[in-house]
Order: structure tokens, then C-alpha cells, then sequence
């Protein structure tokens, strides 16, 4: 129940009897921590970040207007979707003639 309520929509676990002022408390409890924690932490590392002072450019810079940086993303991006989608595709087949 803390776990869907900290990460979902705050529905309780099935079949627990959560209507109870201390399980309406601290689930509650856990909905806030769960939510706004992360985002402080995450508002706190945006700012370590600003604060930093830029870096020239030097030989070993890859600079983001160029077209090795462009072919490195859509790569990047094209073996990440691969890897994604290529075990359910190849299991597919698989497990249908498995089945039959």
C-alpha cells in the first residue's frame, strides 16, 4: 500500500483493510515523501549543476553542431529502440510455434 501510494495513485493494497486513520496518515505520509522528495533532490542537482563554471572547448570537445555528433545520437538512438524491441519481436514467432 506505501508503495502504491508513494508511486501510483495512492490506491490501496488489494484486499487490505486501509480505512483506518493511521493507514490514511501514513500512506498519506509516503504519497508526499514519495513525490516531492525525489523532486527536491533533483531541484538540488539542477543547481550544484548551474553553479558550475563552463569548460573551454578544446581538441578533445565533440562539439553538437557537427554531423559525427548527429550520426553518434541517431546510432545511439537506433541500437537503444533495436534493444527494446527486437526481444519481443524475435520471441513472438517463437512462442507461437511453440505453442502449437
Amino acid at each position: 500500500a506505501y508503495t502504491s501510494g508513494a508511486n501510483n495513485n495512492g490506491s490501496a493494497f488489494a484486499g487490505l483493510n486501509a480505512d483506518t486513520q493511521w493507514f490514511n496518515t501514513t500512506i498519506g505520509l509516503a504519497m508526499l515523501l514519495g513525490r516531492f522528495l525525489p523532486m527536491v533532490f533533483v531541484l538540488a542537482l539542477a543547481g550544484s549543476l548551474a553553479e558550475q563554471k563552463p569548460v573551454p572547448a578544446t581538441v578533445g570537445t565533440l562539439g553538437t553542431h557537427k554531423p559525427l555528433f548527429t550520426g553518434l545520437l541517431v546510432g545511439t538512438i537506433l541500437i537503444v529502440t533495436g534493444l527494446t524491441f527486437f526481444p519481443a519481436l524475435a520471441l513472438g514467432p517463437l512462442a507461437e510455434g511453440l505453442a502449437s
